[in-house]
């Protein structure tokens, strides 16, 4: 895609972006991304300052292709995790869940690339007077962090492409060639997959919370915690506990104390399948085996042009 707007921006081969995840997106996930045509980043949202160096310098060695980071606004230490990205050079940062305005000017004084990931017109628009070069719209049906308004990907695709002009990456509910072609008809220049990636090998998920992505069916996922910050998740006993926490009026105090620290490590990075938070998108009731980060990359490429041949033959 010589003409993609994606593929130029971050000198790739493939319009196709792993999303930082926490607690799954490390330096081999990223690597392994980049490595075979797309852009990876490291989710720096469960990493000590110091431990984002560490990862940062590791996919510098694992790959002479290009990377990135992804900075969620609402987590600790955002200003020590913006001075080691400055101090280690990386090209490009995905920021999200906050104020575009209060990193961008900073990072572009530095000649970063900057993202910022979106879930509605109006922060999109805040994107764009914040000087960002290209922004995420993510729907409702994405995993983890989510928008308070439940807008679908393919409702806010074509109204974020109205509404500005920058180059776009819809994410939420894409996992396969079909769904990219799909984001792309709507006004996307290309995709941004998080669930997809949690089920490989690259993936630093626990092998336990994979597994249950590949065995997990429609239905199996809700968007909760809309009193503190809206998060999508798979049903399991901690989910039933805020469920009945929330039925039952609880405060945000209360919430927040029943979250407690450290629950979507302890579900996602150390397999606790009933006590932890499982974040994971509605796509995941389609994806059904382990693969290879590269093979992931190959296939929904792959798919992509085949699908897009097939219509037009049709």
């Amino acid at each position: 895609m010589k003409n993609n707007r994606i593929t130029k921006l971050f000198n790739i081969e493939y319009p196709i972006i792993q999303a930082g995840m926490i607690w799954c997106a490390g330096w081999e996930l990223a690597s392994a991304v980049s490595n075979a045509g797309g852009l990876g980043l490291i989710g720096s949202g469960s990493m000590y300052p110091e431990i984002l160096r560490t990862h940062i310098r590791k996919c510098k060695a694992a790959t002479n292709k290009p990377f990135g980071v992804n900075v969620p606004m609402l987590y600790p230490d955002i200003d020590k995790i913006i001075q080691i990205i400055i101090e280690e050079k990386v090209n490009i940062v995905f920021t999200s869940a906050g104020n575009p305005m209060t990193w961008t000017p900073i990072l572009k004084e530095h000649g970063i690339t900057v993202v910022h990931v979106i879930a509605n017109t109006k922060f999109a628009l805040k994107s764009l007077e914040a000087g960002v070069d290209a922004i995420v719209a993510e729907g409702f049906e994405a995993g983890g962090h989510n928008g308070r308004e439940e807008t679908t990907t393919m409702c806010l695709i074509p109204m974020i492409r109205e509404a500005v002009s920058l180059p776009l990456l819809a994410a939420g509910g894409i996992a396969t060639g079909a769904g990219m072609l799909a984001a792309i008809a709507l006004g996307a220049d290309g995709v941004q997959m998080g669930s997809r990636f949690v089920a490989s090998f690259e993936s630093s998920a626990h092998q336990r919370f994979k597994e249950t992505v590949i065995h997990s069916h429609e239905g199996d996922t809700i968007l909760t915690l809309k009193k503190i910050t809206p998060v999508r998740m798979i049903k399991n006993a901690f989910f039933k506990k805020v469920e009945e926490a929330e039925m039952q009026g609880a405060s945000v105090e209360e919430l927040k104390e029943l979250l407690g620290r450290g629950r979507s490590k302890k579900g996602m990075f150390e397999g606790n399948l009933e006590e932890g938070e499982l974040e994971i998108g509605q796509i995941s009731g389609l994806i059904k085996d382990l693969k290879p980060a590269g093979e992931i990359v190959k296939d929904v490429w792959e798919e992509y042009l085949e699908t897009k041949k097939k219509l037009l033959e049709d």
